[in-house]
């Protein structure tokens, strides 16, 4: 090896481990070319502008507190308790769930109308609460939108010549699709955070299952970008009967959820 091609290549390693970060999840290292500061500046740009396009924001404080509520405690349990989390219910009425990088987390009026317990409520949020503490998002909007738009959008003021407009960019934000990997690291992950945070695993199980059921009738906006719950349920059930134990201490909170959320929703 010349000493011109020994520099490159080593200038070429340390661009690489530069850029490396560790998923807290799995403990895995991986590529990352967005800074944790960056997520966080990266959702706070985009976070208004994705709520107005889910409808705005419920107009209901106590629905909100309690969505909040439920989130803050499983987000407290992760792997990024100090992060400051966000979570917000928006009117729109498809059932889906998403999330921004840095901690916003986004639940429609739909979804909320087919949950019917807490911890059910729970496993969606503990779903997405690990898609930001994974930096799924992260990394999936830097390969489909490239990292020079997305950075250049959100440090600068003006939109940049050529580059898509804020509005734009947010229509791209809402059908980005996660890899299976992705979702199956959200699902285990967030099993985990839910047990922790004094949940019933059996939430998830019931949430895939009632997905399954909707979309058999029609397709479902959450699972155009996650997918499908099938094979999903069979890795989750052996997870719990092998992880967890003392299941009936855990919250399922049908009562808490039909007074907090479902008459809320109806008034």
């Amino acid at each position: 090896m010349s000493n011109k091609l020994g520099v490159l290549t080593l200038g070429f390693i340390f661009c690489l481990c530069t850029g490396c970060a560790v998923n807290p999840v799995t403990g895995e290292e991986r590529l990352m070319l967005i800074s944790e500061q960056q997520d966080i500046e990266i959702g706070q740009r985009y976070a208004p502008e994705v709520e107005k396009q889910m409808g705005g924001g419920i107009a209901n404080e106590n629905l909100q507190n309690y969505v909040d509520g439920v989130g803050q405690r499983i987000a407290r349990v992760s792997h990024k308790p100090d992060l400051e989390y966000h979570f917000s219910a928006v009117e729109d009425k498809s059932i889906n769930a998403m999330a921004l990088p840095g901690g916003y987390v986004f639940i429609t009026r739909g979804m909320l109308e087919k949950l019917t317990t807490e911890a059910q409520l729970a496993a969606i949020l503990a779903h997405e609460i690990t898609h930001v503490v994974a930096r799924h998002i992260s990394a999936n909007m830097s390969r489909e939108i490239g990292i020079s738009i997305l950075l250049s959008a959100v440090t600068s003021d003006k939109t940049p010549s050529g580059v898509l407009t804020a509005a734009d960019l947010t229509h791209q934000i809402l059908g980005l699709q996660y890899s299976r990997k992705d979702e199956q690291e959200a699902d285990l992950g967030g099993l985990d955070y839910m047990v922790w945070a004094g949940y019933n695993p059996y939430g998830m199980i019931e949430t895939m299952r009632m997905l399954e059921q909707e979309d058999a009738v029609r397709p479902i906006e959450f699972l155009s970008t996650h997918p499908a719950p099938q094979n999903r349920v069979a890795y989750l059930t052996q997870k719990i009967q092998t992880n967890y134990y003392n299941l009936a201490e855990l919250k399922i909170g049908k009562e808490d959820y039909r007074r907090a959320v479902l008459e809320q929703l109806n008034n």
